[in-house]
């Protein structure tokens, strides 16, 4: 019948949307980015990884290839090991971006079904459909006035200006329908002691969140991850025993009382990149509740040792 036609159609072109995805993830290397990268790739999607290091860009995609599918509907015969290319890119150089997404690579190899490219080619055979940016900087921790100007500023070109410089060339390169998603963090929100740099830096991925959703919709979604404390790679240098005293001492300031993995932040990105149709604009927080911890503890925390008669309490 008409109806039950029309609804096969419709099922059909809303799994066209979702499945597979074929996503550039600048940051893709290590950390929140790979696991994007990973959450995409073993739903039968493809992903292009992009970082200045090109041996950290090889054993991430050794990694992330383990994750494919043998069989897969999505992947077919295809050679497993062409689901995910690299590429060594200076996100905070305008030009090195600007040059690359000139030159995107085709998603489908020479002599691959297009079969598999889920829809209208919109640009040049490339048929990206999602856009990650989760490049991160170090970040100057201390009292503002003991600061030095140049480190934030250096915090800005690899966390903003990265982020800003992808979505100018990259973005008006995807397909209709396509998402696109900011890593920013919670401190923008609710910022630490001495860490005005990086609330500042999240700050500012947020509003350009925000900004291109009203600018490219209805063609492109933009979202923002705001993840917590997460357990990556950028700890690994820390002594042990410090390590594991921080991230208990973390835990145990949660609601959920634990820190994040790469993997809860890789599945929150995928979610946004593609099951969240109807958001646009959107930061999500996924801290474990990082942002309604209680920071004092109760036995010390003097508004809390008040009597109920003298507690002045303000909205």
């Amino acid at each position: 019948s008409s109806s039950s036609s029309s609804s096969s159609s419709s099922s059909s072109q809303q799994q066209q949307q979702q499945f597979p995805k074929n996503i550039i993830v600048i940051g893709g290397s290590s950390g929140m980015g790979k696991a994007a990268a990973i959450a995409c790739v073993k739903r039968g999607g493809r992903a292009l990884i992009v970082s200045r290091s090109e041996e950290k860009l090889a054993k991430a995609a050794e990694e992330i290839q383990s994750h494919a599918p043998i069989s897969n509907d999505s992947v077919g015969d295809v050679d497993i090991a062409s689901v995910v290319m690299t590429d060594v890119i200076d996100a905070t150089d305008e030009e090195a971006v600007k040059l690359f997404a000139e030159n995107l690579p085709s998603v489908w190899k020479d002599g691959e079904s297009m079969a598999h490219s889920n829809g209208a080619n919109n640009n040049g055979g490339s048929c990206w459909d999602g856009l990650v940016v989760s490049a991160a900087g170090r970040a100057p921790h201390g009292a503002m006035e003991e600061l030095e100007t140049a480190k934030t500023r250096d915090l800005f070109e690899s966390k903003f200006w990265s982020a800003y410089h992808c979505a100018k060339h990259i973005g008006p390169k995807l397909r209709e329908g396509s998402g696109v998603v900011f890593v920013a963090g919670v401190l923008n929100r609710r910022p630490g002691l001495n860490c005005a740099p990086l609330a500042s830096t999240n700050g500012a991925l947020e509003g350009l969140t925000r900004a291109l959703a009203l600018e490219w919709g209805p063609r492109l979604r933009v979202n923002c991850l705001s993840p917590g404390f997460c357990d990556t790679e950028r700890f690994d240098g820390m002594e042990p025993e410090r390590k594991a005293a921080m991230l208990a001492n973390t835990a145990d300031s949660l609601p959920l009382k634990r820190t994040g993995v790469p993997k809860d932040m890789g599945e929150a990105i995928y979610y946004l990149l593609v099951e969240a149709r109807f958001c646009t604009g959107v930061v999500l927080d996924v801290d474990g509740g990082h942002g309604i911890r209680q920071y004092a503890n109760p036995q010390s925390d003097p508004m809390r040792q008040q009597s109920t008669a003298t507690r002045i309490i303000t909205t």
